[in-house]
């Protein structure tokens, strides 16, 4: 059920061994997102329960979802720039059947993270359940 974007993320993924290498990619990734507008970083786009700042702008046309994103810390860029691939393009209406923890598990996310960082990174999932599902 992964979009063709995540699906590329996650053969990268099979071809980089080591952690040092995935957590490197993450990163890269992070640092390739296109910034969010400042006029976006507001208490209305923040993530509460991240252990950094993290703001997340939703847009949903012609029932099909995408955000923008942002964080002051460079693997949390990352982390919502795999978000995005794993719902950016999706209808609203299968936002809520996709399995982030099965998908992320795949690229051994749930593994290698911090609780924090595993924390922030489900509050940043609710988010995007909340928005798509309103």
């Amino acid at each position: 059920m992964a979009t063709a974007a995540f699906e590329e993320i996650a053969e990268d993924f099979e071809f980089l061994d080591d952690w040092e290498d995935r957590y490197r990619h993450v990163i890269d990734m992070g640092k390739a997102m296109e910034p969010l507008d400042d006029a976006l970083k507001v208490s209305v786009t923040k993530v509460d329960g991240c252990a950094s700042q993290v703001w997340l702008h939703p847009t949903i046309e012609n029932g099909v979802f995408s955000f923008k994103g942002d964080s002051d810390a460079m693997i949390v860029r990352g982390l919502i720039a795999v978000l995005g691939a794993l719902y950016n393009g999706v209808p609203t209406a299968e936002i809520g059947g996709i399995d982030a923890h099965a998908e992320l598990g795949r690229l051994g996310l749930n593994d290698h993270l911090s609780a924090q960082r595993s924390n922030g990174l489900r509050a940043m999932i609710e988010r995007i359940r909340q928005v798509a599902s309103a």
